[in-house]
């Protein structure tokens, strides 16, 4: 954010748990949402729909990574946003519905498209 002024980030984060006891000096990263300030400001030249699909990831860290990505005048694939959640979890793609269209898709008359379901 400070690289790139009006970048947005969003997160939940809950405290560890060290020998049982909840220790607020370290936190455990749940979830992270993230849209560049170019991508918000150059969706306004994009076509009003938007793809949100999910990936897994596997190695060391586990959870799912989000993105929302457009398509340009030049039918070029514009990213918009991403996130990553622990897993495709209706509560997950709720927040992150939320964050895409209160920071970055407000407009109306928009499609959405995903593989979720209706």
């Amino acid at each position: 954010k400070e690289s790139n002024p009006g970048t947005i980030v969003q997160y939940i984060a809950s405290p560890c748990m060290v020998d049982g006891a909840q220790d607020n000096s370290c936190y455990t990263l749940d979830r992270v949402f993230w849209s560049f300030k170019p991508c918000i400001d150059g969706f306004n030249f994009c076509k009003p729909i938007v793809q949100v699909d999910g990936t897994f990831l596997t190695g060391r860290y586990h959870g799912t990574l989000l993105t929302a990505i457009a398509q340009d005048g030049n039918r070029n694939i514009f990213p918009l946003a991403f996130a990553i959640v622990e897993g495709e979890t209706r509560e997950a793609l709720i927040w992150f519905f939320q964050l895409l269209r209160q920071y970055v898709t407000p407009q109306p008359n928009l499609c959405m498209i995903t593989d979720r379901g209706t």
